[in-house]
């Protein structure tokens, strides 16, 4: 059955369903070990914030607990990512497991000092980029054409549903004993290698050994490849913009709950509302475009998605309720979930295959970035104006600057020519995989190609 339904192939017209999409024994794997994974990720931040604070009785060191995790994305990602690409994707990503759950477990150890516990936490969490830069890579050797598109869609829902259950389940856990939260936390680390390494087959590396250089380089290349492509950058631009505005609203839900407090709930059922909001639109949002609009009609209301995400957040600037404000930030998630799966799709088309793991460490990189910077300007920006006028008047430039960044989207015949363009290097007739980028698809002596400009 399973090998009847991998050779089918949907129709160009009509979105993929669900059951070709999870009729991939290789996909249900990565799928599984992704979403335990990720609930073991949110189980722990639970946990070590909990076992900190027991600890030290820091508030701050509390905070810091949390906020390691974000570290190895700001001060290397890309760095760590380029290693998805020298290696087998599935022995990166079973290592990197089995790295995480050894580290999780001597985080328990009794006795060990608050320092200890945040190096331990530091050096777990280095592993996450290379691993989440392997599956990015694998999905598209193992899902094709709109089954990608709609993988991917399943993966973000999944990631914001683990993302509920996992702090819902750490801190319920956590509040009994951290260490047992933790413990959890390692087994779904060995669940995630095991299900890996018995059901991904074993891929050679996408960056062969006589095209490696150093690491700094290779990583430089990500970079280049993502910036210095026309169609790969506008993509770009656009979910980074996407980013800078979907996150706000959960950013300062606690401020914006207290500032509403009396409204018919008190300050903490209406920071959980309004935080569970947006991953709540997002399931909905990627679900519902992902499986029941065309290929054809999700490129089309891409643009459209993109300036709907900050322009539901404006009537913030009224001074909503906040069940009003969940209803805004969940249509904000929905139209986000509706973007962002579609334009990963193109992205990876238009991507060569020795680049994938890099691509995403940049892209992954810049999203943590602009997410962490967003919320704190605008946090700064509360501090001397109301919450509903900084998200109001912040989501109004987003609509401006969505509206600059649609406008200036690349014309049909320059994505089709960077696609045909990987679709060259990928097999074998254009750059090597690691050459550099834009370079090798011109014979000695030809004139390099015009760029086209992003329209």
């Amino acid at each position: 059955m399973e090998a009847t339904v991998s050779d089918e192939r949907p129709a160009p017209d009509r979105p993929a369903t669900f059951r070709e999409v999870f009729g991939q024994g290789e996909f249900r794997a990565v799928f599984a070990a992704s979403v335990l994974s990720w609930v073991g990720d949110y189980v722990a931040k639970a946990a070590v914030t909990v076992l900190v604070y027991q600890e030290s009785r820091s508030v701050a060191l509390s905070a810091a607990a949390f906020a390691v995790s974000y570290l190895p994305w700001l001060v290397g990602g890309p760095l760590l990512a380029a290693l998805a690409e020298r290696y087998r994707h599935r022995r990166v990503m079973v290592t990197c497991d089995v790295i995480r759950m050894l580290l999780t477990v001597l985080i328990v150890l009794p006795g060990l000092p608050v320092w200890a516990i945040l190096a331990l936490l530091f050096a777990a969490t280095l592993a996450n980029p290379p691993s989440q830069a392997a599956r990015s890579a694998l999905l598209p050797a193992i899902l094709t054409g709109d089954r990608l598109v709609l993988g991917l869609s399943l993966n973000a829902s999944a990631s914001q549903a683990a993302q509920v259950v996992g702090y819902l389940a750490g801190a319920a856990v956590a509040a009994v004993s951290p260490t047992a939260a933790l413990l959890l936390n390692a087994a779904t680390f060995g669940l995630s290698a095991l299900f890996v390494q018995l059901g991904v087959h074993d891929r050679e590396p996408t960056l062969s050994a006589a095209h490696r250089t150093h690491l700094l380089r290779e990583t430089g290349e990500g970079f280049r490849i993502v910036f210095g492509t026309p169609v790969l950058r506008a993509i770009s631009l656009l979910v980074f913009s996407a980013m800078l505005f979907s996150i706000v609203p959960e950013g300062l839900a606690a401020a914006w709950a207290g500032e509403r407090s009396g409204n018919g709930l008190d300050s903490g059922a209406a920071q959980a509302v309004i935080m569970a909001a947006n991953p709540v639109g997002y399931i909905v949002g990627g679900l519902l475009v992902g499986r029941l609009v065309s290929p054809a009609g999700r490129l089309t209301l891409m643009r459209p998605l993109a300036v709907l995400a900050p322009l539901a957040l404006v009537p913030a600037l009224l001074n909503p309720p906040p069940v009003v404000v969940a209803l805004l930030a969940a249509a904000c998630g929905f139209a986000v979930a509706g973007l962002i799966p579609t334009a990963n799709g193109l992205f990876v088309r238009a991507l060569p295959n020795g680049y994938r793991a890099r691509a995403f460490g940049v892209m992954a990189t810049g999203i943590q970035v602009i997410q962490g910077g967003a919320v704190l300007v605008t946090g700064m920006l509360a501090d001397r104006f109301s919450v509903p006028v900084v998200v109001g008047v912040w989501s109004a430039a987003g609509v401006l600057l969505m509206l600059f960044t649609a406008l200036r989207w690349p014309d049909r015949a320059t994505v089709d020519a960077a696609v045909k363009a990987a679709d060259l290097a990928n097999a074998g007739t254009g750059s090597p995989a690691g050459g550099r980028p834009g370079s090798a698809t011109r014979r000695p002596g030809e004139r390099a190609p015009r760029r086209h400009a992003v329209m």
